[in-house]
């Protein structure tokens, strides 16, 4: 798993590693626009959204949100990547710090409208994950969304079966969603598929 260094060395190439993936349709970028796409077409349907991205990295997603009239809060823990995305986005509220730990002080001040995590919620324990994303929860507005877009499986064979199949590429380190385990500690959960290792997780207050 990269640190935060490890993000910043990679940061200027990011996009064109993640694009080759997902032109391939291989593990684990694939799907990658199209869940992107999907997550930018769901914000879009309220106007002048406030939207807290968590991981945003370089900014594809958000920049585009931005673009389009979207008020931009994010934490990364990487500075290179703040600083790319502060280019993109200058009147964007970008903070450093390793969500594992939780939000930073000023973004646990708001409420979002959308929440979104693009192929950044795998660094968190499955432990993690539950507990980060009840503290996300509570800092939804009436009507708001959590939108996850990842590597993501519904059952733990669907994701064994991906793990075989890739054999050396398979990053050991990262942590995946499994939808039927998450559903326990979160009933509303809803999962939209998009490949074979890929897909939305959705969560309402």
């Amino acid at each position: 798993m990269l640190d935060n260094k490890g993000f910043d060395l990679w940061a200027d190439g990011y996009d064109e590693a993640v694009g080759l993936s997902d032109e391939d349709n291989s593990y684990p970028f694939a799907g990658y626009k199209r869940i992107l796409g999907s997550i930018f077409e769901s914000i879009m349907k309220k106007n002048n959204a406030e939207v807290l991205d968590l991981g945003f990295g370089t900014a594809t997603l958000t920049t585009k949100l931005y673009e389009n009239g979207c008020i931009i809060y994010g934490q990364d823990f990487s500075s290179r990547m703040i600083e790319l995305a502060s280019e993109k986005m200058p009147d964007a509220h970008l903070y450093q710090g390793d969500f594992t730990h939780g939000l930073v002080e000023q973004l646990k001040q708001r409420s979002y409208d959308y929440i979104v995590a693009t192929y950044s919620m795998h660094h968190l324990s499955d432990d993690q994950k539950v507990v980060f994303l009840k503290e996300l929860l509570a800092h939804l507005k009436d009507d708001g969304k959590i939108l996850i877009g990842d590597v993501v499986f519904e059952t733990r064979d669907e994701l064994e079966e991906c793990k075989q199949k890739s054999g050396d590429e398979w990053d050991n380190e990262e942590i995946y969603c499994v939808v039927d385990e998450l559903r326990p500690e979160f009933p509303n959960l809803k999962f939209e598929k998009v490949t074979f290792c890929s897909g939305i997780l959705m969560l309402y207050r």
